[in-house]
């Protein structure tokens, strides 16, 4: 038995079904770990939610900001945007019962010395903190009213935490920490509009991970989301987005042994 934790697939089917081959995944002996963003911008997104549908005995998945954007479009609270690739899930005879399993998945996974989450963590929040802190979004999500908290999630602010925020804009930060943020200040405040390589981070701003004195850092966070940051391994950050959609790779990182296995971009997977 093995558990791979696997980047940012966005409708890449054809790239994900190679590295499920290259690794050998078995679905009645191995486990998956998916670190967010199943689909969008990649040609097969209703091809990877069934398949993850279909296995969901078999893998655990945290939800990023692009399954988020296409609940909200499912539910025609969003326009979708240029380049969204998620007609062909809205149109299937499916889709209610697959948008219902997306949306019941949770924001964060904390299991043994690990930690997953599509974005990041702020750097005041513990691990025993965030996890109660997402779970207060997952119970949104999944209630009756989850509608509400689609329409009202978009927005940047506010862009730090507070102990005192409430209703939303508790919800809305975060939200953002866990599925969009990549820079902060040493303080926790968000930036939201930078995605480039790590030299150029705008001034003030750090690598949410990099902020000094980390709560959090005393477990290993799986992360995705930053394709431009590329595969990291430490001790407590491993990222895994290395931006298969852009023409990069689908990576893998087996739990036990920390070993990485790779696939190329299949141009199939392009709309």
């Amino acid at each position: 038995m093995a558990t791979y934790a696997i980047g940012d697939i966005q409708g890449c089917y054809h790239a994900f079904m190679a590295l499920l081959v290259r690794i050998q995944f078995d679905a009645k002996r191995d486990k998956l770990w998916l670190v967010g963003d199943l689909i969008n911008r990649g040609s097969g997104s209703l091809e990877v939610l069934r398949w993850c549908y279909q296995h969901q005995e078999s893998l655990k998945v945290v939800l990023g900001n692009h399954d988020l954007h296409a609940l909200a479009v499912a539910h025609g609270l969003k326009a979708a945007h240029r380049g969204d690739t998620l007609q062909t899930i809205l149109d299937a005879s499916d889709a209610p019962e697959l948008l219902t399993w997306l949306r019941q998945q949770p924001l964060m996974l904390v299991e043994n010395d690990y930690v997953m989450v599509h974005a990041g963590l702020l750097p005041q929040w513990t691990i025993e903190q965030a996890a109660g802190l997402a779970r207060e979004v997952e119970q949104t999500l999944q209630a009756e009213g989850y509608l509400d908290f689609l329409t009202n999630m978009y927005g940047n602010m506010p862009n730090a935490w507070n102990d005192d925020l409430t209703d939303m804009d508790r919800l809305r930060v975060i939200t953002n920490a866990m599925t969009r943020m990549r820079v902060c200040t040493a303080r926790g405040e968000m930036e939201f509009a930078f995605k480039g390589e790590l030299k150029d981070v705008p001034q003030g701003y750090m690598p949410w991970f990099d902020v000094p004195a980390r709560q959090s850092s005393e477990a290993t966070i799986i992360c995705g989301h930053w394709s431009a940051l590329g595969l990291r391994q430490r001790k407590s950050i491993v990222a895994l987005d290395t931006g298969c959609l852009w023409g990069g790779k689908l990576t893998a990182m087996c739990l036990e042994t920390k070993t990485i296995t790779q696939v190329d971009f299949d141009a199939r997977d392009k709309v």
